[in-house]
């Protein structure tokens, strides 16, 4: 029982020091006035607490009779009935309200640490789990089931309680009919069936909808237990269920942009070699290249994207390198180099406006060509200073620059290009990302020998 401040346990003794004057005193109204000024010094309390004026009136009537006497005034005992059942019905609703405030507090608690897991999640599967985790904790109900659309087809794709057998298992119609698998009433029908019959005694089927009454889903809730989910159960659940489909509709807005945004460099990157179109699918294996490096590194995935629209955009300054340089046949000139190497700042330049590239992404554009030693360009960068995607991408570059035919230079083998990269670790190149770069070559080498 948590401490009562000062003066409520003042007032109950109070109280209980006229009570035991009132049935001393067979005085049933001040009994019921000791007994009112309890009950109010005892609002909000939990426990036993919560029983005491009940319990101490009782008592004090049940003295008053024995100190009376067996005579009983009639209009006494409907004074003190009526007072017990005024008190007993102030126990109940503290009791139902009290619920209703834990209630309150837990979803309230539940709805503010979930939308923080929610803002986190980085893709459609992790909101969804994130959001089921959201709904066990409410403790709407033991048994919880998200089935979304997979290929045309419902699966089970996060759960708790009893569906967590079935997790990623696909829901065909149990009577082989044909009907439309969209249709929440037959999905949460086929769900439901998975599951005993005690384990679904009462059931509620919520749908989950994203932007633009976007179909998204459906959220399947059971408990075993004989009493129905009521209208604020339900309320809660679909409150729930609209912030679960914003959530997964701002989500799939967001992957529909960046894979437009993808495909457009990736077009980009494909027009730039029919400017360049001595490379020969130059940029197609330095973004697969660079991007498995990358991986093998750890990077994660906003790492490895930066990387990508760069490796897509590094050449994007030849635009504006005149074709007599572009397309030289043998060496360059003193001028014509220092024209060639404008490609890096024009094209950084020329990407200025497209807000939505990350620094990763403009610097490997404008830094590609720095070297380990410093004497790179266009800014001398040395080591360390220069940018990670720049430092790992510049490798495979080159790279692939010796093992293709160029206008001033035939192909390279494959291990003459090899041994010049691992040559010139810590000159040109990062030594610790030529050691990741040519383990993985070995590696490329080794399984297609097995194969």
């Amino acid at each position: 029982m948590p401490r009562s401040p000062i003066w409520s346990t003042l007032v109950l003794i109070g109280a209980a020091a006229l009570l035991g004057y009132a049935a001393w005193q067979h005085h049933t109204a001040l009994m019921a006035g000791a007994a009112l000024l309890m009950a109010a010094a005892t609002v909000g309390a939990s426990g036993l607490t919560r029983l005491l004026p009940l319990g101490a009136f009782a008592a004090a009537f049940l003295t008053s009779l024995v100190l009376r006497g067996p005579r009983l005034d009639p209009l006494d005992l409907l004074a003190a009935l009526l007072v017990l059942g005024g008190l007993g019905f102030r126990i109940v609703r503290e009791q139902v309200t009290a619920r209703q405030l834990a209630w309150q507090r837990n979803t309230i608690a539940a709805l503010h640490a979930g939308s923080e897991r929610l803002a986190d999640a980085r893709d459609a599967d992790a909101i969804i789990r994130a959001g089921i985790g959201i709904l066990d904790r409410l403790q709407v109900a033991p048994n919880l089931a998200f089935v979304a659309y997979r290929q045309g087809t419902p699966h089970i794709l996060a759960a708790k309680g009893a569906f967590e057998p079935f997790l990623e298992r696909p829901i065909h119609p149990s009577d082989n009919n044909s009907r439309s698998v969209q249709a929440d009433h037959w999905v949460a029908e086929e769900a439901l069936t998975l599951l005993k019959k005690p384990q679904r005694r009462h059931y509620h089927v919520a749908p989950v909808y994203g932007r633009a009454s976007n179909h998204l889903g459906v959220l399947i809730i059971t408990r075993n237990t004989t009493e129905p989910f009521d209208d604020a159960e339900k309320s809660v659940v679909a409150s729930f269920a609209r912030l679960l489909g914003a959530q997964l509709g701002q989500w799939n807005a967001i992957r529909d942009l960046r894979d437009a945004n993808d495909l457009t460099l990736r077009s980009l990157g494909a027009a730039l070699e029919h400017r360049d179109d001595d490379t020969g699918g130059h940029t197609g294996r330095v973004v697969n290249l660079s991007v498995r490096l990358a991986r093998r590194l750890g990077w994660d995935e906003d790492q490895v994207k930066a990387l990508r629209w760069g490796a897509y955009l590094h050449d994007l300054g030849k635009l504006a390198i005149p074709d007599a340089v572009l397309h030289k046949r043998g060496a360059l000139d003193t001028d014509e180099r220092r024209v060639i190497q404008t490609h890096t700042t024009i094209g950084y330049d020329m990407l200025q406006d497209l807000h939505f590239l990350p620094a990763e992404t403009l610097d490997l554009v404008r830094y590609h060509h720095e070297r380990w030693d410093g004497t790179g360009y266009p800014s001398g960068l040395r080591g360390q200073n220069i940018p990670d995607t720049a430092r790992l991408f510049t490798i495979v570059d080159v790279f692939d620059a010796l093992t293709n035919a160029r206008p001033y230079k035939p192909a390279w083998t494959r291990d003459r290009a090899v041994s010049e990269i691992r040559l010139q670790a810590g000159r040109q190149f990062d030594p610790q990302y030529v050691e990741a770069f040519l383990r993985m070559m070995a590696e490329h080498d080794e399984a297609h020998l097995v194969v």
